[in-house]
């Protein structure tokens, strides 16, 4: 009787290892990357002059940022857009936007963004549209860009941008409109 006791413990620590496995995996890991989003979302903000408040919901203490005015997500609570365009913002792009890694949409056109193209938005390997055009953005056309094979729509027009644009552009089969 008393083996038989030892392996119902074992047993039951086992199960509960197991249930304990499944939620983290399961429950809390979307958690995690969507605070990572949110973070980088706040980040972006913070880099932002907004005089007219299109950024007053984004709240870093909630759970993720699908519930903020602006940020659309998917199903898993995964940001897949960002639409601020023309929103009377100012300030700079910050490289943390890299790290959307479902986002498909990045819309800042006809604000007074200024500064760089981060090179990690090459990273966004998903981004469908990046719409930066007429803002104050100067530098070069980061050649990271043309990592991004799924992008269809690239519009940098009335910017500040030097340079020739990137080879690696052109080996983007999807782009359609530069």
């Amino acid at each position: 009787m008393m083996a038989m006791g030892v392996s119902l413990k074992s047993r039951f620590a086992i199960i509960t290892l197991i249930v304990v496995t499944i939620e983290l995996v399961v429950v809390r890991l979307p958690f995690a990357s969507a605070n990572s989003e949110g973070d980088a979302l706040y980040t972006l903000r913070r880099s932002l002059s907004d005089p007219d408040n299109v950024l007053q919901s984004w709240d870093p203490t909630l759970v993720n940022p699908c519930t903020w005015f602006h940020i659309t997500c998917d199903q898993d609570n995964r940001v897949t857009r960002v639409d601020l365009g023309n929103s009377n913002l100012s300030g700079h792009l910050v490289s943390e936007l890299g790290k959307l890694e479902r986002l498909q949409y990045l819309e800042l056109y006809r604000n007074k963004i200024q500064g760089s193209i981060p090179v990690e938005l090459g990273n966004l390997k998903s981004l469908i549209s990046l719409d930066l055009y007429n803002n104050n953005i100067s530098g070069i056309i980061p050649p990271a860009l043309g990592k991004m094979k799924s992008l269809v729509f690239l519009r940098l027009n009335d910017n500040q941008l030097t340079g020739p644009i990137p080879r690696e552009l052109a080996a983007i089969p999807s782009l359609k409109v530069v």
